[in-house]
């Protein structure tokens, strides 16, 4: 029997797709942005506040959050192997971002996290790029579990930045109509599984219903597109049978 390969080389090499998002999500959080502030270029990734948010394969909005540790620690949170409750509880599927957008606060950059005010700002930015989300999204709704802070103050919208964070070899594995149905259908199955193991507040269960949404929409979708009610078979008679079995 033939020895198998045990070169150490090849051994601890991750998947295509995992080893493609994390290329493709560091070139993004690499990107040099402006600091309005001082006038510097800073990468992206290393505004320590702001908000971000996902989109999927249809540049449909999917989660909005903030952070005031660093956006591309909390981003790498939520899409690598650090994992974040939104996707233990399957609230959120990284296989199904496509783009990232982030709004950085700049003025915040060397404030400590616990600033009064500094969180004011970030709240109520969150809050404007959730609704901002809400009115994009054909379903009237994100996957974030819980609604954003009240905010205390209103602000203007700061630049942002977005740009994709998969190579066109993982989307055309990934974009396939019925390899994103079947993935929707799983995530549904492992949340409504959460929900029904966990005493659970009533965000789960919208999450629940707007991935049911998504679902019901990709599916009707796919039906439509290859032909819809006419590709559906017509069952046979009882004479059709018989005159068969002749």
């Amino acid at each position: 029997m033939a020895k198998r390969d045990q070169n150490p080389d090849t051994v601890n090499i991750p998947p295509f797709e995992t080893a493609d998002l994390r290329l493709n999500l560091t070139a993004l959080l690499d990107t040099e942005f402006p600091n309005s502030v001082t006038g510097e270029m800073l990468k992206v990734g290393n505004f320590k506040w702001g908000v971000y948010a996902f989109f999927d394969y249809d540049g449909e909005p999917i989660y909005v959050g903030q952070t005031n540790e660093m956006l591309r620690t909390r981003i790498r949170r939520h899409l690598t192997n650090q994992r974040t409750d939104a996707v233990a509880m399957s609230v959120l599927d990284p296989f199904e971002v496509l783009e990232i957008e982030v709004w950085p606060l700049p003025e915040f950059q060397e404030t400590d996290g616990k600033n009064k005010n500094a969180k004011a700002h970030l709240d109520a930015l969150e809050k404007l790029i959730y609704q901002k989300c809400l009115d994009a999204s054909r379903f009237d709704a994100v996957l974030n579990e819980k609604d954003p802070p009240v905010p205390t103050l209103n602000i203007s919208e700061p630049p942002s930045f977005r740009a994709g964070i998969v190579s066109d070899d993982v989307l055309a594995i990934r974009r396939h109509p019925d390899v994103r149905i079947g993935r929707r259908a799983l995530i549904i199955a492992r949340l409504a599984q959460v929900i029904s193991e966990r005493k659970v507040q009533g965000g789960l269960r919208r999450v629940l219903i707007t991935q049911a949404k998504r679902l019901e929409w990709l599916a009707e979708r796919r039906f439509v597109g290859l032909g819809g009610a006419a590709t559906v078979a017509i069952e046979d008679g009882p004479d059709q049978a018989e005159d068969d079995e002749d």
